[in-house]
């Protein structure tokens, strides 16, 4: 089946093509665009009506994870240091590929080397993909001849996010799960089996405790307004995902998790350890200082850890030390950082400094995950008990005083 694309194409001088063109699907488009000199950069199909195919609109939702990227630079690093050019083992790269998205970019990337273009470059042609700090990593590794060891530094930097991200999350499931559950059993409960009691209450002519008039009231509420119910709540969630992609909404609610006393000292220590685990990958790839500031800026996601490190580029240009601001910020930052920063920058061995302080973060926010799942196992325990308590006194505790009566 042939499919008219509408595609984005660069041709040898870096020069930006738009244009159309029939083909079977986009890796056969690909080649054509390549024996024309061209490489392809997007290709959207354009149907009769104006849509994609359902498996083309499928595949737009593809994407590289950061599993796939790790490997990626830990192989390569991997044959280039086993003595491949470049270029075949990106070409390798790009056979063992199952992500498709990932074979499609590697075959441009591979394109672009082979006409000159250093890798860095090649890879900042998706930004969205590789971000500045692996690109610069990788840039910096090229200038120094040793492309290998920064590859290599990339795929244990990003590795230390990753795990750190999925210790975060794992923590988070847990209690994620059993809250939804409890949800989900509520609302079947109240549209289901609290009207078939109050009908058997209303027979019995019984006169019943507030609780149990409250279970009986929500029950009907969400019997006769269950439509409205659920546009509201999805109403909520869309205006609470709106407010939080606003500069005003980021900001309350990083300030909420920095003052919040259950998760404030972990959301520190995960910051903490970005920080500086970021800072001392760059600055032991020979990122300049003040480039290295701005990558981990972009980096930290809290803006309120932004401006901390935003300061830092600013007294780094003034030729001041910016462990003070570090250490200023010990509302943000612990204690410890800027102690460290100090001793890196009288010693100048800030990268090692910086790296120890991220081991020892990294370690502490690894326990205390382990301890939140150990701590809240209990706490939902006792939540779900009294629940499921209330809801029994509730409505089973009339009919038991009505057999007692009798």
């Amino acid at each position: 089946m042939v499919i008219k694309f509408n595609y984005k194409a660069i041709n040898q001088n870096g020069e930006l093509i738009i244009g159309t063109k029939e083909s079977e699907n986009e890796f056969s488009l690909s080649k054509e665009l390549k024996s024309e000199k061209l490489s392809l950069i997007s290709a959207e199909p354009v149907s009769k009506f104006g849509l994609k195919s359902v498996n083309e609109y499928l595949k737009s939702f593809g994407r590289i994870s950061e599993h796939d990227k790790i490997i990626m630079y830990r192989n390569l690093g991997a044959m280039i240091n086993a003595g491949l050019p470049l270029t075949r083992a990106l070409a390798v790269m790009q056979r063992q590929a199952k992500n498709k998205k990932l074979k499609s970019i590697l075959e441009i990337i591979n394109d672009k080397v082979k006409k000159g273009s250093s890798l860095s470059d090649a890879l900042g042609t998706f930004p969205k993909i590789f971000t500045s700090l692996m690109i610069s990593m990788i840039k910096a590794g090229e200038e120094s001849g040793n492309l290998v060891q920064s590859l290599k530094v990339t795929a244990e930097q990003m590795e230390k996010n990753y795990l750190l991200k999925k210790k975060v999350k794992g923590a988070m499931i847990y209690p994620a799960v059993i809250i939804g559950a409890m949800i989900l059993i509520g609302f079947f409960m109240l549209i289901y089996v609290v009207p078939t009691l109050t009908s058997t209450f209303a027979e019995l002519n019984i006169e019943l405790p507030a609780s149990t008039k409250f279970i009986i009231a929500l029950s009907d509420f969400f019997q006769n307004n269950l439509i409205v119910v659920i546009i509201l709540i999805f109403l909520i969630f869309t205006l609470f995902s709106f407010i939080l992609k606003t500069k005003d909404g980021k900001k309350y609610f990083h300030l909420f998790l920095i003052k919040s006393p259950l998760i404030s000292p972990l959301v520190k220590e995960i910051n903490s350890a970005r920080t500086t685990r970021t800072l001392s990958a760059l600055l032991g790839a020979g990122v300049p200082f003040t480039r290295s500031l701005e990558i981990t800026r972009e980096v930290i996601q809290n803006v309120y850890y932004k401006k901390v490190i935003e300061k830092a580029e600013k007294n780094i240009q003034m030729g001041l030390p910016i462990s003070k601001v570090f250490s200023e910020n010990d509302d943000l930052f612990p204690a410890f950082v800027g102690e460290m920063m100090a001793v890196g920058e009288e010693t100048g061995e800030m990268g090692n400094m910086l790296l120890e302080v991220a081991d020892f973060y990294e370690s502490e926010v690894d326990q205390k995950t382990k301890n939140i799942s150990t701590i809240i196992e209990p706490v939902l325990m006792v939540l779900v008990g009294v629940v499921v308590g209330f809801f029994a006194i509730s409505m089973i505790g009339p009919m038991y005083s009505l057999v007692e009566g009798i």
